[in-house]
C-alpha cells in the first residue's frame, strides 16, 4: 500500500515542483513582485517535497530492494535496476528534498523581490533535475 501511495504522491509532487520552478522562472524573467501566491506555492513544494520523502522512507526500509541491499550489497551494486532502487532514487530524492528545503530557507532572507525568484529557480531548478534523473520511469504506475 505504501508503494503505491509513494508512487502516485509522486505525480503531485513533481506536478507542483514544475509549477513552482516555471512560476519563478516567470517571475524573474519578467521582474514580477513576489506576491503570497509565489510564497504558497513554494510552501506547498516544501510540504509536498517533504511528505513524498517520509512514505518513500518508509517504504524503502520495508522494502525488498533495503532487504536485498542488507543481505547481499555487492550483488545489488552489480545489477543496474536494482542499485537504481536500492541505491541511487533514495539518495537522488534525498539530495533533492535537501536543495528544495536550501531554497525555501534562503529565499526567506531575501529582500528583493527578483532575488526570491532566482532562489527558487536555482535550488528548486536543482532538486526538480535530481529528481527527473533517478526516477524510475518503467516503474510508474500510468493509470
Amino acid at each position: 500500500m505504501m508503494k503505491i501511495v509513494h508512487s502516485y504522491w509522486a505525480y503531485l509532487v513533481l506536478a507542483v515542483l514544475i509549477i513552482t520552478v516555471v512560476n519563478a522562472i516567470v517571475g524573474l524573467i519578467k521582474k514580477k513582485e513576489f506576491s503570497n501566491k509565489d510564497l504558497r506555492l513554494g510552501l506547498f513544494t516544501l510540504i509536498f517535497s517533504h511528505i513524498q520523502l517520509l512514505i518513500g522512507l518508509g517504504w524503502y526500509f520495508s522494502s525488498p530492494y533495503y532487504k536485498a541491499l542488507k543481505a547481499n550489497g555487492s550483488e545489488v551494486m552489480g545489477d543496474a535496476a536494482t542499485r537504481l532502487l536500492a541505491i541511487e532514487h533514495p539518495i537522488m530524492m534525498i539530495a533533492a528534498t535537501i536543495f528544495i528545503t536550501i531554497g525555501w530557507s534562503k529565499h526567506k532572507k531575501k529582500t528583493e523581490d527578483h532575488k526570491k525568484f532566482k532562489t527558487f529557480v536555482i535550488f528548486y531548478g536543482i532538486g526538480l533535475l535530481l529528481m527527473l534523473s533517478k526516477i524510475p520511469w518503467n516503474q510508474w504506475p500510468t493509470a
